[in-house]
């Protein structure tokens, strides 16, 4: 059985990263996605709130029994270490499931498998466990319209999540294969783009 190849998959907030992801997937790529992964862990019933709660206090919890994410967010965003102490709580947890899901895939034969990690370039560690990374680049500009469009987040706050990202330029740095998804290219250029690289890996 051949080895599965391991792709990391990154792109800055409204790149179109989900949607190469998707159609990654859809081409028969196993993709471990780590935002799912971290938002199963603090929906309902999720293994983090327990933790969470400890630390930070129960009004953190919604009446649902979720994340208060609004109010986490706003957190997280005005005390630097409040940051650190929710990765610390979240990210042994993800690193569990991650394991988890990559030792399913790889016991299935899977050919390739796609670590979609928003923070890929942030973390450090992820490089060197990784055969290659697939960035999905475009430019500021248009990052903020798309997620203008989908979301009810404002210019200013984009902005902040953007400057708290890897630059544009540091996450071309660690790319072995960057898809440029810009105005200029429609969903349909996209697809036919991912599915040349789906190719290259023999999906």
């Amino acid at each position: 059985m051949a080895k599965a190849f391991q792709l990391g998959l990154t792109g800055g907030i409204g790149s179109g990263k989900s949607t190469v992801a998707a159609r990654l997937a859809m081409r028969g790529a196993t993709v471990i996605d780590a935002d799912q992964i971290s938002r199963s862990l603090t929906a309902t019933g999720g293994k983090a709130l327990g933790l969470i709660a400890e630390r930070f206090g129960p009004e953190l919890i919604s009446a649902d029994g979720s994340l208060e994410r609004q109010r986490m967010r706003e957190l997280v965003f005005t005390r630097p270490e409040a940051r650190q102490q929710l990765e610390a709580i979240i990210h042994p947890l993800i690193a569990g499931e991650t394991m988890r899901q990559l030792e399913q895939a790889i016991s299935q034969g899977c050919r390739l498998i796609v670590h979609d990690i928003p923070l890929l370039v942030e973390s450090g560690h992820w490089r060197t466990q990784l055969d290659g990374v697939l960035v999905v680049d475009c430019p500021e500009e248009i990052q903020i319209e798309r997620v203008i469009a989908r979301s009810g987040l404002s210019r200013q706050e984009i902005e902040a999540i953007i400057q708290a990202q890897a630059s544009r330029n540091q996450r071309l740095a660690c790319a072995d294969w960057v898809v440029f998804n810009g105005q200029s290219l429609d969903l349909d250029a996209l697809n036919t783009c991912v599915d040349q690289i789906s190719a290259w890996f023999g999906l």
